[in-house]
């Protein structure tokens, strides 16, 4: 069993910064990719990010390019998103998802396990 668990949500405000962390624990990540979505009240969940487990490909939304940093720390298997600039906008619950398949995606249905996700909350 995999699990996925994210941290580093909070409340902040318009121009601040945040950085969500994934912690991926009971297999070898070696071969998994990382994405990172959200979703925000009534609406649909949307891509943010993601990254090959070894870093040396990453995929961002136009919504997040520019501002949004994801990463890699392989000695503590995790993924962060950095996250700058923010607005009010970028408010929703944030998960991280772990894909076995080979190359990155944009879509959910393309990930195996979800983390619980963490709040995020930008006010203005």
């Amino acid at each position: 069993q995999v699990h996925v668990v994210e941290s580093g949500g909070g409340l902040v405000q318009a121009g601040d910064s945040l950085r969500l962390s994934c912690a991926a624990s009971g297999r070898t990540f070696s071969n998994y990719n990382m994405g990172w979505f959200r979703q925000a009240p009534g609406k649909e969940r949307e891509f943010v990010a993601a990254i090959t487990w070894r870093g040396d490909h990453t995929s961002y939304a136009d919504s997040a390019k520019g501002r949004f940093t994801i990463s890699t720390d392989n000695a503590k298997n995790t993924v962060n998103l950095q996250m700058n600039s923010l607005k009010p906008e970028d408010t929703a619950v944030y998960y991280c998802a772990a894909r076995r398949g080979f190359g990155l995606a944009t879509l959910g249905a393309g990930y195996d396990y979800w983390g619980q996700g963490t709040q995020v909350t930008v006010s203005s």
